[in-house]
């Protein structure tokens, strides 16, 4: 078996990014950083930082079509606000087995960007409060740092409101509150990772 730092998934991210001209400082862990929070420990990272890259799926021409949410730590896909902004209100959440069929990896370890072919992906705007956002690089215990700005090249990412953060100080819970959202789909595996 190849030694982490030579693993094929984590190759074919670097070799994604370098293809933009980007080149990843890839940080593999002996333990696992499958959840926002072991990642944001491992790293020594706000939760906030960690990007969750979650897979939803629509019907398409010749089958499912992959979509992934690249959402902050603490936040949570919102499906309804997913539906609204795709225009497709048959979203769902990808099974873990779809996501690796689609993406080519492993849930807690799929990278924004890097997939066998092209993905829409859809960017939570609160991942643009910090200067460095942590993604996962392929496999369950690797990750990278990346400016916001970098990611959202690097993923062909659109930001737009597609999650919902119920932390008593955040934005999101103020405009649930307020009586904004009124109906949550809430990603009920929110807690996965940097990839998952």
């Amino acid at each position: 078996m190849p030694a982490p730092s030579e693993h094929p998934a984590i190759d074919r991210v670097r070799a994604a990014a370098a293809r933009k001209g980007v080149e990843l400082d890839i940080h593999v862990f002996d333990e696992s950083t499958h959840t926002a929070e072991d990642a944001a420990s491992a790293v020594g990272a706000q939760p906030g930082q960690i990007v969750k890259s979650l897979v939803f799926v629509r019907p398409g021409t010749s089958g499912l079509e992959p979509i992934i949410c690249l959402v902050s730590g603490p936040n949570r896909v919102d499906v309804a606000l997913l539906a609204a902004v795709l225009g497709e209100p048959d979203v769902r959440r990808a099974t873990a087995r779809e996501a690796h069929e689609l993406t080519g990896y492993s849930i807690g370890g799929i990278p924004p960007f890097g997939h066998p072919s092209s993905v829409r992906v859809l960017m939570d705007p609160d991942l643009g409060r910090f200067e460095v956002v942590w993604a996962a690089a392929g496999t369950a215990t690797a990750v990278f740092p990346v400016p916001p700005a970098t990611l959202r090249l690097l993923a062909n990412a659109t930001v737009a409101p597609i999650a919902a953060d119920l932390a008593p100080d955040s934005q999101a819970a103020r405009d649930v509150q307020g009586g904004r959202h009124e109906r949550r789909g809430v990603d009920p595996t929110a807690t996965q990772s940097a990839g998952a």
